[in-house]
């Protein structure tokens, strides 16, 4: 049985350690085989040691981190969150499958902000808060 509290605290904790920059706590949540995918760009991350040393070498380093939503349950799991790269925002979504307690396979999608088309404006509300 999945132990969705502890889960949960792993994945707070995590989100906080890369928010720091804290390199090592942040990839403590992946087992040491765990895949993460970007599949915008069709890469593949194989091993913990491999996605700790990928994003340790961004040349960018993230200047703001917000977390939006996290939600989930049992092994799968998804954070809503945006990340500041030298002054652009990236709206990301990551979607975590854990065997146990740890992480083994994420696939993390990545996208641009852009400005709500005009012919919309009578049905939606616009929330400055994200920009």
């Amino acid at each position: 049985m999945t132990d969705e509290r502890a889960i949960r605290r792993a994945i707070d904790a995590h989100w906080a350690a890369s928010a720091a920059g804290d390199q090592p706590a942040e990839h403590a949540i992946y087992h040491d085989d765990a895949v993460c995918e970007y599949p915008q760009s069709g890469e593949v991350i194989r091993g913990r040691a491999n996605l700790q040393a990928l994003r340790s070498h961004h040349p960018g380093k993230p200047s703001g981190f917000q977390v939006r939503r996290i939600t989930g349950s049992g092994a799968l799991w998804v954070t809503e969150y945006m990340i500041s790269y030298e002054g652009k925002l990236a709206f990301t979504v990551s979607i975590m499958e854990f065997v146990g307690d740890k992480v083994a396979h994420e696939s993390q999608y990545f996208a641009d902000p852009f400005d709500a088309p005009a012919w919309r404006a009578p049905w939606v509300e616009t929330s400055r808060s994200l920009r």
